[in-house]
């Protein structure tokens, strides 16, 4: 789409003191290593996990609830005919070195992201900026080449946060941002730890500081939370254990949903997947319950097109692409007469290698071999995401409302219809709600019956956490592990 401050290890470990040095911070388990911290240049939603409102921030920013709220703008002005944003930036905002947040640097950000050469994943998010100027160190003015009703909703993504010039090329390595967390150390394969900002502009965090723990193996992963080697996992990947949590009163489980469109990745642009039969027919081979359940232990949403569930605009589409083999044998009869082999690639999370093993054995069912090749996440995002050298993977898209990905000829699975193209333009372009949802509806039943991926499940957000801790998210609108409310209760 992802080592710890040990509590109360200390010769004094039963001291007041130490009692509260224990509940100033915490152990956050995550399954997958970011491969760097800069989330202005990086697809890997592990990024966000870490840095989104902990470390770096945006104009606007996405609430617990999805909603969009303001940011380091503190409020927004809109021109009548929905071109021209002016915001008023925070005064008194500071980045972690020290430099002050002015208008200068929101308008380097955004020039920086839309940019030629540009390396930010969501260039989608600033196609329709004409130009940022700063009026004033604090009020910056935004134009666009039309109307766009999402653009304060694409300012809140990871993507679009906001750095600084002195700071932008290290951040990477060294992310400096203006958020209630500076970086503080990462030891590469084990951890990243975070301590509190007390220069943050906003309300003070509660924690003192914070430690996000690699631990990619469900069983490890559920004997770290037994042992209290770390204090929550909010995406935790044994979800056959959560049974075993929910009767325990030392934790809470937390599940909720999340924006991760979780689908068998297609590669429509080279034989034999640029031929729609084949990819119907691996369309109907699915059962999309059996991946659910063999692979999530339940905890799922069954999907059949790229659009979150519980999204107002959401259309059930999954009949279009019913589990039916006999349906899936005759379409491979016509197409593929002298058998079919493909390469299944799959990330190292636990859906994607629970739910791969399962897929192959459903498209074995109908005659598809597959040779499965397990890579770990640098080696994924290299080879399938960049250089496009697969033919099936499984993997959850977790950006909010990310349709709009289907538009770009660039990316790894290289659809861009030009049908799908005019009608995201046109979406981006639309401010009336009623019209923009005409227009998702389209676009949903599009690459539904162009069957350009196999349309598996919504992942659901299933977390385990010590009881004692409050603030965690329920559902998951962005990909984030936001700490900006989280606290101990005793």
């Amino acid at each position: 789409m992802i080592h710890h401050l040990r509590r109360g290890v200390a010769i004094c470990a039963l001291s007041a003191g130490a009692a509260f040095a224990q509940q100033a911070n915490i152990s956050i388990g995550m399954v997958l290593e970011p491969p760097n911290l800069d989330p202005t240049a990086g697809a890997a939603a592990a990024i966000d996990e870490v840095v989104y409102a902990n470390i770096f921030e945006g104009l606007t920013r996405f609430g617990p609830d999805g909603a969009v709220n303001p940011g380091l703008a503190a409020t927004w002005d809109i021109s009548e005919d929905g071109t021209v944003y002016t915001f008023a930036l925070r005064p008194g905002v500071t980045f972690h070195d020290g430099t002050t947040l002015t208008a200068d640097d929101v308008v380097f950000t955004l020039d920086r992201a839309r940019a030629e050469g540009s390396t930010n994943a969501q260039p989608g998010l600033f196609a329709n900026i004409v130009s940022a100027e700063a009026m004033d160190e604090l009020t910056l003015r935004v134009t666009l080449d039309g109307p766009d009703g999402a653009f304060l909703f694409d300012m809140a993504w990871g993507d679009a946060v906001i750095v600084a010039p002195e700071s932008a090329e290290s951040n990477a390595t060294n992310p400096i941002g203006t958020g209630p967390f500076r970086f503080a150390n990462r030891i590469e394969g084990d951890r990243i730890e975070l301590v509190r900002n007390d220069a943050y502009w906003g309300e003070a965090v509660a924690l003192e500081a914070a430690t996000f723990r690699f631990i990619s193996d469900p069983n490890a992963a559920f004997a770290a939370m037994m042992a209290g080697d770390v204090d929550a996992f909010p995406n935790f990947p044994a979800p056959e254990t959560l049974a075993q949590f929910a009767a325990d009163p030392r934790f809470s489980v937390i599940v909720g949903s999340t924006e991760g469109e979780t689908i068998l990745a297609m590669n429509n642009a080279q034989a034999p997947l640029d031929d729609i039969r084949i990819r119907q027919a691996i369309a109907h081979a699915i059962n999309r319950q059996d991946i659910i359940d063999g692979a999530m232990f339940g905890y799922g949403t069954p999907i059949g097109t790229h659009f979150a569930p519980h999204n107002p605009n959401y259309v059930d589409l999954t009949g279009l692409s019913a589990y039916d083999p006999d349906a899936a044998r005759a379409l491979l009869a016509e197409a593929a007469p002298a058998g079919l082999s493909l390469r299944l690639a799959l990330p190292p999370p636990a859906y994607a290698r629970r739910g791969g093993e399962i897929i192959a054995a459903q498209l074995r069912e109908v005659g598809i071999q597959t040779e499965i090749t397990n890579l770990e996440w640098a080696q994924w995002l290299e080879q399938v995401f960049r250089g496009r050298d697969f033919d099936l993977t499984i993997v959850s898209h977790t950006e909010p409302m990310d349709i709009g990905i289907y538009a770009r000829p660039d990316y790894y699975f290289q659809y861009a219809r030009p049908d799908f193209v005019s009608l995201n333009e046109t979406l981006a372009t639309t401010s009336d709600p009623a019209a923009r949802a005409a227009l998702m509806v389209q676009m949903q039943e599009m690459i539904a019956g162009d069957y350009v991926n196999g349309f598996l499940f919504q992942l659901a957000k299933t977390g385990v956490a010590n009881a004692k801790i409050d603030g965690l998210w329920e559902n998951s609108p962005t990909q984030a592990n936001d700490l900006t409310g989280v606290r101990w209760t005793q």
